[in-house]
């Protein structure tokens, strides 16, 4: 067993991220049909919905004085409950205002959650092994994402909505709970700086990081409404994209950490713009319903990729900005997020096309700019 997989840690954030994609895997499975089939939504009210949903994320640079008063692995485990708590009460407030606050909750707890994650893997494992921990993660996490995929479409026929929320809601917190009575910490890694940290040498990553914020956020609010508006897939489909999805990223992720050890991250994320201007363009033309469900596959498989922006970030930071430039990124990644769902709402109304075109640009603009990247290579 490589020596990184022997730390606490590394199995104590495992279990999280496999609760918190779990979480959002049976959120997204089951919103966009709970929001057009139960509350009756249409576009604008889900662009409203996913930027209410980013506002947290635009708020993790909270995260540098939470982790004042409360120790930052703690800090993981209570964001899970939060996100659980969120999921659990979704199904009892079935209006646009009740997804508002439910979906408040929820993303509070995610978005905390990823913010401490990438912090305590970026200061526990050296730059050799970080790559392959997160992908572990990410892997771990698809396969979860699985499981719940099957239990949805299994039970997704004989179950309500609100049922369902339920169950899930009621693992997730079950889990929280187990990992807040665990520390899993060690007092010999370098303490991080309490402050908030803007450092005009981070600038690329802050840009590949707000740009990355800005093409989630069209796939996350449009891709999956797209499939449901326009093509008519219905919750067991959606359960099933998602299924192949997970499957598909379980296999693929650990090969994503080997491939930023041997190559870098600037081949990796020139490969993932790359492809991604192709993907959003065809997301505004294709007539076909297999072809966008193929395209769906392959977006999500792209957002693996991003490991790579946080990877580039740990081998040009001083060590002990890790904890509060992880929790400005995070904002940095939601500045756009928050708006452009909203913007991107109205601009349905007009053309659905154009959000993904949007998108196109975006990804055009990042690989221009990450081939400014420059690393050294880390040898083992």
């Amino acid at each position: 067993m490589p020596d990184y997989k022997k730390k606490q840690m590394y199995f104590y954030l495992i279990v999280l991220s496999v609760c918190s994609t779990a979480g959002l895997q049976c959120w997204q499975t089951l919103f966009d049909n709970f929001s057009v089939n139960v509350v009756g939504l249409d576009g604008h009210h889900i662009g409203a919905l996913q930027s209410v949903r980013e506002i947290p994320g635009f708020l993790a640079l909270l995260v540098t004085y939470v982790i004042l008063i409360i120790k930052e692995h703690k800090l993981s485990a209570l964001s899970i409950i939060i996100l659980g708590a969120g999921l659990f009460a979704t199904g009892f407030l079935p209006s646009f205002s009740g997804l508002i606050l439910t979906t408040m909750i929820m993303s509070f707890g995610f978005h905390y959650f990823e913010t401490t994650n990438k912090s305590l893997t970026l200061q526990y494992f050296d730059k050799l092994s970080s790559p392959l921990v997160l992908s572990a993660q990410r892997s771990y996490a698809a396969g979860a994402s699985v499981v719940v995929g099957i239990i949805i479409f299994l039970i997704a026929p004989i179950l309500s909505y609100k049922t369902m929320y339920i169950i899930f809601g009621s693992i997730i917190i079950v889990c929280g709970l187990w990992a807040i009575t665990k520390n899993p910490s060690k007092k010999d890694i370098i303490p991080q700086k309490k402050k908030l940290i803007l450092k005009k040498e981070y600038w690329l990553y802050y840009f590949l990081t707000f740009m990355a914020g800005a093409r989630r956020q069209i796939f996350m609010a449009f891709a999956i409404f797209l499939l449901v508006k326009k093509f008519g897939f219905s919750v067991q489909d959606i359960t099933l994209l998602f299924l192949l999805n997970n499957g598909i990223n379980f296999f693929i992720n650990p090969l994503i950490g080997k491939f930023i050890v041997k190559y870098g991250e600037r081949k990796l994320l020139s490969m993932e713009y790359f492809f991604l201007i192709l993907v959003f363009i065809s997301y505004a033309y294709v007539d076909s319903r297999s072809l966008v469900a193929i395209l769906y596959i392959l977006d999500h498989m792209f957002f693996n990729f991003s490991t790579a922006i946080n990877t580039y970030f740990q081998k040009i930071a001083d060590p002990r900005d890790i904890a509060s430039s992880a929790a400005v990124g995070f904002t940095i990644n939601h500045i756009a997020a928050v708006i452009l769902p909203v913007i991107g709402g109205l601009l349905w109304i007009v053309d659905y096309k154009i959000p993904f075109l949007v998108g196109a640009f975006f990804s055009l603009i990042s690989l221009v700019f990450v081939q400014f990247i420059r690393t050294e290579k880390i040898s083992a």
